[in-house]
């Protein structure tokens, strides 16, 4: 009996794993497609759109600074694959007037076509104990980190379902699965954007227009590198956990996942279990990624539970230690 019921469970997967491709998306073809990168002149976003270029497409890049804008043009161009592919720099800042952004995108599509890829990259950070952070800057890191991905989404949303086709990526963070020490207002931001990315997944998937959420690690990018340099104690030491990873890395998978119109887009095996971990209600590409969620996240769950002890343990002897310190300080 035992035996015909592991024989049915094999049987089971195994038509799962042959179903799994002809439910899921057809995947979008970069040769000749026209992809939006915001922020795209450094990091992330510099190298997501290198990798689309190298495969063939045509590339809008928008950031603040159009002297960064036209350094990364050069870069970009010099991994064309043919003297058709464009760049195209545009200078504005995302999060600030709709309107504008519209009408630069309107500007963008009548150059180099409807927008088929957009991937939403702009975003900054603050780190800091919550009440040692600004309130200004709760209010700032919203409206990059938010609605900086809002707008030019709701500018293209349109155009995307009446072709019946489009990717929309939102470059999250593992801080947005995750809230730790030091994030208080950066955290919230990148969560907000999987609430938005689960809704608006919902109400485009009858247009073939799918939604890819990025949850990459700390990644080697100058925006890291100022971060790190006022991070406290405690985040630099959970930080000290997980590898950092390459720009090149995580845009090669983010570029990847958003082709097959895969929901969640993670990196290595600590973003893996986390996306496990974190699925909940999110919307699945395929009855294998449905599976695995269901098979791990028991096992995952306990894994999880060492690394919150542990990081709980940091923050605890962080405290203790600066406790001691002030206290032999007051007796000098």
């Amino acid at each position: 009996m035992l035996l015909l019921a592991a024989a049915f469970i094999v049987a089971f997967v195994l038509l799962l794993y042959m179903v799994s491709p002809l439910i899921s998306p057809k995947a979008l073809k970069l040769p000749g497609a026209h992809v939006v990168v915001t922020g795209g002149s450094s990091g992330i976003g510099k190298c997501i759109a290198i990798e689309c270029y190298k495969q063939g497409a045509f590339i809008t890049l928008i950031a603040r600074d159009e002297n960064k804008l036209l350094q990364t043009k050069k870069e970009i161009e010099k991994y064309s694959v043919n003297d058709k592919q464009v760049v195209l720099c545009i200078s504005v800042d995302v999060s600030k007037d709709y309107e504008q952004v519209e009408n630069v995108l309107k500007q963008a599509q009548e150059k180099l076509g409807p927008v088929d890829m957009l991937v939403n990259c702009a975003g900054t950070s603050v780190t800091g104990k919550f009440e040692d952070i600004e309130v200004n800057s709760f209010e700032r890191l919203m409206a990059v980190n938010y609605l900086g991905s809002v707008y030019p989404s709701r500018a293209v949303i349109a155009t995307m379902k009446e072709r019946r086709m489009g990717r929309i990526v939102f470059v999250s963070s593992q801080a947005g699965q995750l809230g730790l020490f030091g994030y208080t207002a950066y955290s919230p931001t990148k969560f907000a954007l999987r609430g938005l990315a689960e809704a608006l997944q919902m109400e485009v998937k009858p247009y073939n227009v799918y939604i890819t959420v990025a949850y990459p690690p700390d990644t080697d990018t100058p925006g890291f590198a100022e971060e790190s340099k006022t991070k406290p104690l405690e985040t630099k030491l959970i930080s000290e956990t997980s590898s950092v990873c390459q720009a090149e890395q995580v845009a090669r998978v983010i570029v990847k996942d958003a082709i097959q119109g895969n929901f969640n887009s993670s990196v290595g095996s600590d973003g893996y279990m986390l996306s496990i971990l974190t699925s909940g209600m999110s919307p699945v590409t395929s009855i294998t990624e449905g599976l695995q969620q269901i098979v791990c996240m028991g096992i995952f769950r306990i894994v999880g539970l060492f690394y919150l002890g542990s990081f709980d343990s940091i923050v605890r002897r962080c405290m203790m230690q600066r406790e001691k310190s002030e206290s032999a300080d007051k007796t000098e």
